[in-house]
């Protein structure tokens, strides 16, 4: 890893909009964050994201599973992502659960954005679940995490970074997907502005969990 060399070299992995990868992209870009966006890969052809990496010069790549078992799929995305040499790798929006075939060649280095608090609603549709709870009144709050992918466990992993934000009962689900959205190009930047500091932490935390 590029621990002590600036910038740091950022490959993203999106499937959807790819509004999180713009906004780090245009940072680093314009100065804002030392860091360099290499590439921008998603499952999905024709994902908006690949148009907004197009848009900003960034390479993109399209990379559909076409029938391979996840395994195959993930050695061939772990290929293709390790040709563009990374420091980094941001899960940002990603839809696919990795394995090990792709987290082993990246130890210590897989970064995932989700829109929920640790322990609290993994996987998909989290600002909505949070929103419906907080409408039954169980739930006061939710937030937005980084953290480190070490394994195939969902949306767990070593937290980087946490911002919390609370839910008003009679908030619309539009006004929660607001501000969960603005709290995670926050937490976004504000990481990715002092990625070679932590790498060297990061990298200690590497090795799978016992169990994985």
């Amino acid at each position: 890893m590029n621990a002590h060399n600036l910038p740091q070299k950022v490959a993203v992995l999106a499937s959807g909009r790819g509004s999180n990868f713009e906004a780090l992209a245009r940072a680093a870009l314009s100065g804002e964050i030392e860091a360099k966006i290499v590439c921008l890969v998603s499952n999905k052809a024709g994902a908006p994201c690949l148009e907004r990496a197009a848009e900003l010069g960034i390479p993109a790549l399209a990379l559909p599973a076409k029938g391979l078992s996840r395994e195959d799929y993930d050695r061939v995305l772990a290929e293709r992502v390790a040709s563009f040499e990374p420091d980094w790798i941001f899960l940002l929006g990603w839809m696919r659960i990795l394995t090990k075939a792709f987290l082993s060649r990246f130890p210590g280095r897989v970064v995932n954005l989700h829109p929920a608090l640790p322990g609290a609603f993994p996987g998909f549709d989290a600002i909505a679940r949070a929103w419906e709870g907080g409408r039954r009144g169980e739930v006061a709050k939710t937030g937005v995490m980084l953290h480190l992918v070490p394994d195939e466990a969902v949306d767990d992993g070593p937290l980087l970074a946490v911002e919390e934000i609370a839910i008003a009962p009679s908030e619309e689900l539009s006004g929660l997907e607001e501000r969960m959205h603005a709290a995670e190009r926050r937490v976004v930047l504000e990481f990715a502005g002092r990625l070679a500091a932590v790498a060297v932490s990061c990298a200690a935390t590497a090795a799978p969990r016992k169990g994985a």
